[in-house]
């Protein structure tokens, strides 16, 4: 399962943002069944970004979301927002 979520924050705190992925990547990466996580930042707006990660099924994220790993980053993070967060799930079908 694909995941991607798209986070816009507060220009004062994309520095912030950028810290604390730093500090969690590993940890987030290494939950069971994330097989990839990646963050891309906005061509246009560098105060938006996307996590994009790959899951070997929906109970996996099911599982992170209820961690302790995610409620306290996502703590965190959600007090930088400059609007709500979007997130996305899907399955792949094709690859070129």
């Amino acid at each position: 399962m694909i995941r991607i979520v798209k986070l816009s924050f507060k220009a004062t705190h994309v520095a912030d943002f950028k810290a604390l992925f730093e500090l969690r990547k590993s940890l987030i990466r290494n939950v069971e069944g994330c097989t990839h996580l990646a963050l891309w930042q906005d061509h246009d707006d560098d105060c938006v970004f996307y996590t994009y990660s790959l899951w070997q099924a929906p109970e996996f994220l099911a599982l992170y979301r209820n961690s302790e790993l995610f409620k306290e980053t996502w703590t965190q993070v959600k007090q930088w927002f400059d609007k709500p967060p979007m997130a996305f799930s899907a399955n792949q079908i094709l690859t070129l």
